[in-house]
């Protein structure tokens, strides 16, 4: 198994002269909202979310294909294409910066410097035509000081550090000369080589075989180690059950259910997460069957008026259909938003 060089991050972690408030959170955003506009209308692909990252937490954010999840960590970082994308309302604070307003050039300083991106697919985010090394270096050049040599050595450090044999050589490599897990592991480097506070993985194991995800998600466990915050976008409840501390569940670009990872997994409270959990096969529940939520996904089209989950939930209720429920508390560390069953007692009596 793959292990990150504790030495190395150390020292690289060493080069930060940011305070860090254990008692403020990484990062707090309120009210995000980012939409599309295309030639059949706007897409209302994340609708107020708003959640904080704790110091040194492992955030999972789970949820089908067209939830939200991945858009709304790129608006946080302004990646998402704009236009056809825009940052609608909301506020994302680091380190008392608002990285939706900041100027573009301390942005800039902040992705790949302090906050680390591993994108989903590592064919399409490595050039196919710079080596590996260029792509790397780029960004220590970027970010860090050094000569050409020091800044080659450090490079070459991060693939080891990473799993890559032979990592001097492969500084060297084109993207289209490595398997697909061997360019993960770049992408990891490359976010890992300032040595961030705050890592986003997006979906980072994505299409690979079950012997190089076990890998990759080592590495991100060694460093959320070290006491860096990771979100971890995932659509796999069994990865997140073994990683997170905290989970966001998305569904319609909303926050449907926010939990610790234990209560999500022994008490889910929304019917949408219900059914996620219910979908995975369980050694402790041979003989059951596994639910099927039927239906579509929600038409984004539309601004969500009413739940999202409306039309596909086996508890609905007319207001289901008629008001949007708010993501309110039901405990100290959980949150859901849902009308069904005995929600409103449970958040009234939490407030």
């Amino acid at each position: 198994m793959v292990s990150v060089s504790v030495r190395y991050a150390t020292e690289r972690a060493g080069a930060h002269t940011h305070q860090v408030n254990e008692n403020e959170p990484a990062l707090r955003v309120t009210n995000l909202t980012t939409h599309f506009n295309t030639q059949d209308g706007v897409v209302h692909a994340v609708n107020g979310v708003s959640f904080d990252l704790k110091q040194g937490e492992f955030l999972g954010v789970v949820g089908e294909s067209g939830s939200g999840k991945s858009v709304t960590m790129m608006s946080l970082l302004r990646l998402i294409p704009m236009p056809p994308g825009i940052i609608v309302d909301g506020e994302a604070l680091f380190d008392d910066q608002d990285l939706l307003s900041v100027d573009l050039d301390v942005l800039r300083k902040i992705r790949g410097g302090r906050i680390g991106f591993i994108f989903q697919d590592p064919m399409t985010s490595l050039n196919p035509v710079l080596t590996v090394g260029f792509q790397l270096l780029e960004s220590l050049r970027i970010h860090q000081e050094g000569s050409s040599a020091e800044l080659r050595a450090k490079a070459a450090e991060l693939l080891d550090m990473v799993g890559i044999p032979d990592a001097k050589q492969r500084l060297k490599s084109y993207p289209y000369e490595l398997s697909g897990g061997m360019r993960q592991r770049v992408m990891i480097a490359v976010a890992l080589a300032c040595s961030p506070e705050v890592l986003i993985a997006d979906e980072p194991t994505t299409a690979l075989d079950v012997t190089i995800q076990a890998q990759i998600i080592q590495i991100v466990k060694d460093l959320r180690d070290l006491g860096r915050a990771v979100i971890w976008i995932t659509h796999d409840l069994g990865v997140v059950a073994g990683l997170a501390d905290r989970v966001l569940v998305m569904y319609g670009g909303e926050i449907v259910e926010e939990a610790l990872v234990d209560d999500l997994y022994s008490l889910p409270q929304h019917p949408y997460t219900q059914g996620l959990l219910g979908s995975l096969p369980r050694l402790d529940q041979k003989g059951q069957d596994l639910v099927n939520i039927k239906g579509q996904p929600p038409n984004l089209y539309s601004p969500p008026t009413s739940c999202s989950f409306a039309p596909r939930c086996p508890y609905v209720i007319d207001r289901c259909t008629q008001e949007n429920p708010k993501l309110l508390p039901i405990s100290d560390s959980h949150r859901v938003a849902c009308w069904w069953d005995t929600y409103e007692d449970k958040a009234r009596d939490a407030n």
